[in-house]
């Protein structure tokens, strides 16, 4: 099975890498299957389907046409051109043989009766570690029948642009005719209670804690605000819950709509402390498992805990401010609520009754309103607080107002009763409060308690890890020291026809000007950085999924230590040539000396020694320019290490995923024996060790290519101390791991170390 040109796919099949493909909710949902946590099943109908569909038909003309030169903060303008293109989508016919293969899917996942599902956009910019984007696109519950539920695939295609998701875009600078919608379709959870969690506090940044909201009745309510939760807060050390705030609720969202609660169970504490405790722990299972905090979604029914969706928490790093409350000024407390994003702002009242009166808040601005959602978001970038009847700490507004820096208290139950448009307040966002005037002052110093990440340099450099051309420019302007992993796969794979076919069809010339494309948007958009660039390490299952690839590849009984990295481009060195000629294409032609290169699985010192004699013969040699650097992910590069070094290389780059499973002998994607996979394993540990040394030993550059470094802060101060001169990480971690090593080398520092900057890359 081809993943990348697949129409649908099981949740199953899919995992954090594929967000490309099947959004981000749609990879948040496979790789929590494949970890083993209880999620509902479904499958994903692909952003390869949406962009098929809108390439089959005039509707890219369509969306171009009405997207061009539009201001998005038009609001009249904005909302005819939405309009126009989602009545265009959803007017267009959907291919036939889409339609049969949601038919069969949903009746493979269903069974003998039809059975009631959830319909969820997964936008390819959704859900990512950058920005949640929350709520942008549609959703749909309770959608029954093969019919129903591709009609409404449809409406989640047409939901890409929806005014809100068109200014997100806009603003953030992602391209509309780039950012592909996956649809997840999956078994409705009908819960008894529900609501969200966050592996961290949200407000004070607690790491140490866990936020559990829950209301009854199923979870939508909670999302948007419309009803405000039980707040309980969980100690992550000791499992004890800390607080618990128990609101009164009046009705619930079920199966039959809204529906009155009972007096009885009004007041009631919505989940037992048993729940609240299982969910905290699965909450932690989870944020251990994608390394990062998380903002999980859940249901419990008829007492099972399942796990609807999980993102990453995108709202950690808050602006520092200056402004405090001055209890010295008669501080009156006019309104209580729940803190949701910490500030103190003080300003004139404009209470919003719809998003059709946005219009009305100015700059600086208190946004009151009963309750916010995507809509409203150009409005809340203009105000300076935001106030809301309902909601809990996970609402919309909390989470846009965290992510904007604003200070906001949500949950007040009567703000746009109790406050008056024109009046002056004072919003506390970190105590809930609300203070009648402005009783706000400025302090002169203020404490940071982290540094600002967007700026700071480390002596250990921090490369990043990049596939997708799109993302140089992105990513360049990042706090990066340049690419320390770039992939091949990911460039040929989007070419999408397998090299040999080429050489086979004479095309040559083709293949290499598309891949010298390719690795001049990198070398372009980070010179003078370096960008190291992996040659291909396709497995042979690998390269079997692209065009005409079977054809040239055979089957193995275990790819992974099979035909692959440099004993293909020594037996077969067709392929490999060509990626020498896209390089002196960018580097000779294009005068980008910056782009450089890495060996990929090199088995044997004589292997080492073969691959540099044709790279040599096609006219690259290592000099002050052009730097030579070899995977070391196999137990023999680490036994014979100083050998490989004699042969002549710049620097190594360790690649902790395939060291670990081959010093340990575990396929970590085997759940049967993934528990024994660890980077922290001893035997690793020292494998780590011995590789930092000798090549501090023998001064050349040691970097790490993977997330190890990452999750595991306690590695990386070992690494550095032990003289790691650069790491090499996912986009999403890269302030995150600018930190860890920063923290790591005053460590060292600190304990006498005697690292100094290196003068190696």
């Amino acid at each position: 099975m081809n993943k990348k040109t697949a129409h649908i796919l099981w949740f199953k099949d899919v995992n954090k890498n594929d967000i490309p493909l099947v959004g981000g909710k749609g990879a948040n949902l496979g790789e929590m299957v494949r970890a083993g946590i209880p999620v509902p099943d479904g499958f994903v109908v692909t952003a390869k389907a949406y962009f098929d569909f809108i390439n089959s038909t005039s509707l890219k003309k369509k969306i171009m046409t009405e997207l061009s030169g539009l201001d998005v903060d038009n609001s009249d303008k904005l909302m005819k051109a939405s309009e126009n293109i989602k009545t265009a989508i959803l007017q267009a016919d959907m291919p036939k043989d889409l339609i049969e293969e949601i038919k069969d899917f949903y009746m493979e996942l269903c069974g003998e009766n039809d059975k009631y599902v959830a319909v969820r956009s997964s936008a390819t910019a959704e859900d990512l570690p950058e920005a949640s984007f929350a709520g942008q696109q549609e959703s749909f519950l309770n959608i029954k029948g093969w019919k129903s539920v591709a009609r409404h695939v449809q409406k989640c295609w047409a939901s890409l642009f929806t005014a809100r998701a068109i200014f997100y875009r806009q603003e953030n600078k992602f391209s509309h005719l780039k950012v592909g919608i996956a649809v997840p379709v999956q078994l409705m959870c009908q819960s008894d209670t529900s609501g969200i969690m966050f592996t961290v506090n949200p407000v004070t940044n607690n790491r140490d804690e866990i936020s559990v909201e829950g209301a009854y009745g199923l979870g939508q309510p909670v999302v948007s605000g419309e009803v405000t939760p039980d707040q309980y807060t969980v100690d992550k050390k000791s499992w004890k819950i800390l607080s618990k705030s128990i609101v009164s609720q009046d009705w619930q969202l079920t199966m039959d709509g809204n529906t009155p609660i009972s007096t009885k169970y009004k007041k009631k504490q919505k989940l037992t402390d048993k729940q609240i405790i299982d969910l905290a722990k699965i909450g932690a299972m989870i944020e251990e498992h994608y390394g990062k905090p998380q903002d999980i979604e859940y249901g419990i029914e008829k007492g099972r805990i399942l796990i609807v969706q999980s993102r990453p928490v995108t709202t950690l790093e808050q602006k520092v401010q200056n402004v405090v409350v001055d209890e010295g000024k008669g501080s009156k407390v006019i309104l209580d609520g729940l803190a949701a994003s910490p500030g103190v702002f003080a300003g004139k009242v404009q209470i919003i009754k719809s998003p059709k009166e946005i219009g009305k808040v100015k700059e600086g601005d208190i946004l009151v309103a009963d309750m916010t959602n995507p809509d409203y978001v150009p409005a809340m970038k203009r105000a300076g607080a935001i106030v809301t009847d309902l909601g809990g700490r996970t609402s919309h507004a909390a989470i846009v107002s965290r992510e904007l820096g604003v200070p906001a208290v949500v949950g007040t139950l009567n703000a746009t009763k109790m406050l008056s448009n024109g009046e002056v307040v004072t919003v506390d966002g970190a105590s809930g409060k609300i203070y009648e005037g402005d009783i706000t002052k400025v302090v002169s110093e203020v404490k940071k308690s982290d540094v600002d990440l967007s700026k700071i340099k480390t002596a250990t450099k921090i490369y990043v890890n990049l596939a997708e051309p799109e993302l140089a420019e992105e990513m360049a302007s990042r706090n990066t020291d340049g690419v320390g992993l770039l992939r091949a796969e990911f460039i040929i794979a989007n070419i999408g026809t397998h090299p040999k076919k080429f050489i086979k069809d004479g095309k040559k010339k083709e293949f290499i000007n598309k891949l010298a494309e390719g690795l001049e948007k990198f070398a372009d958009a980070f010179n003078p950085r370096p960008v190291v660039y992996r040659f291909t390490d396709f497995k042979t299952n690998e390269y079997k999924g692209l065009k005409g690839g079977a054809e040239f590849e055979t089957e193995e009984p275990n790819p992974m230590i099979g035909y692959r990295g440099v004993s293909r481009y020594i037996k077969d060195s067709d392929v490999f040539e060509m990626e020498l000629e896209a390089i002196k294409i960018v580097r000779n032609k294009k005068g980008l000396k910056n782009l450089w290169v890495m060996m990929p699985f090199v088995r044997t010192v004589e292997e080492l020694r073969e691959v540099k004699k044709i790279v040599s013969a096609a006219g690259l040699r290592r000099s002050g320019t052009f730097k030579f650097w070899m995977m070391v992910e196999i137990p023999s590069n680490v036994i014979l290490l100083d050998d490989f070094i004699d042969e002549g290389i710049d620097g190594v780059s360790i690649g902790t995923n395939d060291l670990t499973m081959l010093t340990l002998g575990v396929d970590r994607d085997n759940e049967k024996v993934a528990d024994i996979y660890s980077e922290m394993n001893p035997a690793v540990l020292a494998s780590l060790e011995k590789i930092v040394r000798t090549c501090e030993k023998r001064d050349i550059t040691c970097s790490v290519c993977g997330q190890a470094p990452s999750v595991f802060p306690e590695l990386v101060e070992m690494m550095v101390e032990w003289g790691m001169t650069s790491v090499s990480i996912s986009p999403d971690v890269i302030e995150k791991t600018r930190s860890i090593v920063y923290e790591a080398e005053k460590k060292v520092l600190s304990k006498g170390g005697k690292r100094k900057k290196s003068k190696k890359k």
